[in-house]
């Protein structure tokens, strides 16, 4: 299906909303329990590094939603984003769960039936705005449970004036292409010409990137498939064309997305998988860079990786007329499109926001129109947080000189299956 055909079907499914509900995108019409306060939100901050000002924007969120709702007091509570997990879950088990919150998972608790479902919270409008990709990967048995929150999806950068350093006019469009423009940025002094992210903070994202690029995957909807030929291929070229090359840097089981970012933005690399956060961040240093669909092996644009944290809307409290207030007005029309695509250059998780976003010319135009092509880790699988610690543990070591590919996915596979055989028992 063509986007004019998805936005017609969107439009048509809105329209037929609103003619069967009288609503209008936000639930406007939902405050009957709005004297229930205070609305306790638990988000995440974030440090000064790349992509500090993500979370900035709730406090003019909250703002705005308080003048309209006056009765309805919002506390908005942070917590780093590396202990946010761990720091919610326990206060789910301490029976303290916050009304609304912001997790990478959701699929325990939606198990436990402690959420409210997207359908409990907001009218047939809203629901069927959300960008459909965003919504399928927010379903556990078939109910959206996880609301999506800032998307994005990488995009190949490069430094233009290393690329012209090395005589290089295009970014590459195909794999074999990718290890040419590598050698040739090694032989001009670039330290490290392709920055492949396979350190332990988010491994697993750019190992996805590959296998999708290379017609793999892991993820299927009977469960984990790291163990194929395919996976093998591309692990192999991997370890054969760029690392033992030194195209890769020196060691790319160490080398994080944050470190990545920090080195990119020093001409120390001069290409890398990068969210468009990056963006503010270059044009702050004055580096010359441009970006390009990551290609797939035998060319054209790979299959994008979707990347996105989650709200959820806890049941513990009896809080959903005033969660779903909220959360209404935090995905209505003008909100929707204000926090995606801001300074914060998080990407707009509805239609409508992502129409209003390219109607103003924004530079994210080229992630948007990725996002709907775009596939998400597994987050809806109990067993998913231990398989991504495997895979940000033991990836590294498929690629290095030494590498067996081959060993290595066996290992996941099987480390896999058994975790999703005894999660949530």
């Amino acid at each position: 299906m063509g986007r004019q055909d998805q936005v017609r079907r969107r439009r048509f499914l809105q329209q037929t909303a609103f003619l069967a509900s009288g609503a209008a995108l936000g639930l406007s019409g939902c405050g009957a329990d709005e004297t229930d306060t205070p609305l306790r939100v638990l988000v995440a901050s974030y440090d000064e590094s790349v992509g500090a000002s993500i979370g900035d924007q709730w406090d003019d969120l909250v703002k705005a939603f308080e003048k309209k709702h006056p009765s309805i007091q919002v506390t908005v509570e942070r917590v780093p984003f590396g202990s946010l997990d761990a720091t919610l879950a326990r206060r789910v088990e301490q029976g303290k769960a916050p009304d609304i919150a912001q997790s990478n998972l959701f699929a325990s608790f939606a198990e436990k039936q402690l959420l409210y479902a997207a359908s409990d919270l907001f009218d047939i409008a809203t629901e069927s705005d959300f960008t459909l990709s965003l919504a399928q990967a927010g379903r556990f048995r078939r109910v959206q449970y996880g609301i999506p929150l800032m998307a994005s999806t990488p995009r190949l950068f490069y430094n233009k004036a290393l690329f012209d350093q090395a005589g290089i006019d295009a970014p590459p469009r195909t794999w074999n292409e990718l290890r040419d423009t590598a050698q040739a940025l090694r032989t001009s002094g670039v330290p490290t010409p392709y920055g492949l992210q396979f350190g332990p903070e988010a491994a697993e994202d750019e190992l996805y990137a590959w296998l999708l690029a290379g017609e793999g995957d892991y993820a299927t909807s009977s469960g984990y498939d790291f163990y194929s030929d395919t996976n093998v291929d591309t692990l192999t070229w991997l370890r054969d064309n760029l690392v033992t090359r030194g195209l890769a840097g020196q060691n790319p089981a160490k080398l994080n997305r944050t470190d990545a970012y920090e080195q990119f933005l020093g001409g120390r690399i001069g290409m890398m998988l990068a969210h468009p956060v990056l963006m503010d961040a270059a044009d702050s240093v004055k580096l010359p860079y441009a970006h390009a669909a990551f290609p797939a092996r035998r060319g054209g644009a790979a299959i994008p990786v979707g990347i996105n944290d989650w709200l959820l809307a806890f049941r513990q409290n009896g809080r959903r007329a005033a969660c779903a207030a909220f959360l209404g007005f935090v995905y209505g029309r003008e909100s929707a499109a204000s926090y995606g695509g801001g300074r914060a250059a998080a990407l707009p998780v509805t239609e409508s926001g992502a129409d209003v976003v390219a109607a103003k010319g924004n530079r994210l135009g080229k992630f948007i129109d990725q996002l709907p092509r775009a596939r998400f880790q597994p987050t809806a699988m109990h067993s998913w947080p231990e398989v991504r610690q495997e895979i940000r543990t033991e990836i590294g070591r498929a690629v290095r000189r030494d590498g067996d590919p081959d060993t290595i996915l066996r290992s996941l596979q099987a480390g896999a299956t058994r975790s999703e055989a005894t999660a949530g028992s």
